[in-house]
């Protein structure tokens, strides 16, 4: 372990002096993160940790790191949290040329912490990089950042059972372009903030609402990505849904609709018997980290799973119905609204959803065996 000796002040200051105020290299962060029992002042931070929602909370320290034209992403950098600098022609400001992730750490028991599957993100940050012809960092720099921001906020990490640090990591074109083309240059950032439950609902079953009127995407284009330009059109029909008392909104698709797509910020599953079906991703469907996780434990519990077209009247026939996502993990479905008809579900104890919940958590935090390796501890 490096204490707090006059070396490892040198290296911090240096990298201080060269990269700017507040600002640390990866070497620096390194040091200062193995040194960190020296300069830890207080083990979380003063928050109301019993009522967490999903918003924004200002936290410490975000990693930022830059590439240019043909190049591979430069080192990165922790530095504190704030705004980010971008000129008015930046790609990202012009043509929408960014996607977005999301992940979180997990604070289990003896204040191990926890990242689920940060290489899942990463990789499909690539391909949504592909599709949107962005530069894209490497497998390994994405879950090291995430690493040094979970780390570096740590204290931001909620208590066991109070919600976890959601991580952020963004890639957006940065450099400044008028024509219609590939930015010139792009910045990967990563930030975080502590959550709660993502629905105002907490915990309790959600009331969804079946929108036939608006497409989340189209065969062909970009559905199947995590581009920031799928999340604001869908906003008109999530704020008519709320405005009515539901939780969000379930999409068709866009050429026959009827067939179940997915909702605004969530996969679907419904539960017939002893069978689980969830929508296939053919283009128009987010591929979800936690959607591919459960299918993962469903068939190790037993369940026969099918990923295929599924129509929205089967839907309304379900035993059961839940959503999954990082930001939702799995919530169960009290109610379904198509056409004038609700459809409510059965809840309480005995949901297949729960069984699976549990045994995801429980993975996460450590506390269930991890066959898949799909968890990483920060040390």
């Amino acid at each position: 372990m490096i204490r707090n000796t006059p070396r490892l002040r040198g290296l911090i200051q240096s990298s201080l002096s060269k990269v700017g105020a507040r600002c640390l290299t990866a070497q620096a962060a390194t040091a200062l993160r193995e040194s960190e029992p020296m300069f830890r002042y207080e083990e979380y931070a003063d928050i109301d940790w019993n009522n967490l929602g999903f918003g924004l909370t200002r936290t410490d320290y975000m990693y930022t790191a830059k590439c240019k034209e043909n190049e591979s992403f430069q080192q990165g950098q922790l530095r504190d949290y704030g705004n980010v600098e971008l000129s008015p022609a930046a790609g990202v400001l012009n043509y929408g040329q960014g996607l977005f992730e999301g992940t979180k750490a997990y604070r289990g028991e003896n204040g191990r912490v926890f990242l689920f599957r940060p290489d899942q993100n990463a990789i499909r940050m690539q391909m949504g990089a592909e599709r949107m012809c962005m530069r894209s960092p490497s497998v390994q720099q994405f879950v090291d950042a995430v690493k040094q921001t979970a780390f570096a906020n740590k204290r931001w990490i909620p208590p066991p059972g109070k919600g976890s640090l959601y991580i952020r990591p963004l890639l957006i074109g940065t450099g400044p372009i008028l024509g219609l083309s590939p930015s010139p240059e792009y910045t990967f950032l990563v930030y975080a903030s502590p959550v709660g439950n993502y629905f105002k609902e907490g915990t309790a079953p959600l009331n969804l609402y079946v929108n036939d009127e608006f497409h989340r995407a189209t065969r062909g284009g970009a559905g199947g990505v995590k581009s920031i330009t799928n999340y604001a059109p869908v906003l008109q029909a999530i704020s008519k849904a709320k405005a009515q008392g539901f939780s969000d909104v379930i999409y068709l698709d866009s050429v026959h609709k009827k067939y179940v797509e997915e909702a605004s910020s969530c996969n679907m599953f419904l539960v017939k018997g002893n069978v689980i079906s969830t929508p296939a991703t053919v283009g128009t469907i987010l591929e979800g980290i936690t959607r591919k996780s459960i299918i993962d434990i469903a068939r190790d519990s037993g369940y026969k799973v099918e990923e295929r077209l599924v129509t929205v009247d089967e839907l309304m026939e379900a035993d059961e119905v839940f959503t999954t996502g990082t930001a939702v993990s799995i919530a169960a479905v009290g109610s379904i609204t198509y056409n004038g008809q609700r459809k409510e579900y059965k809840t309480g104890d005995g949901l297949v959803s729960k069984d699976l919940y549990k045994t995801l958590v429980g993975i996460q935090l450590g506390k269930i065996e991890d066959k898949h390796n799909w968890v990483v501890q920060l040390d």
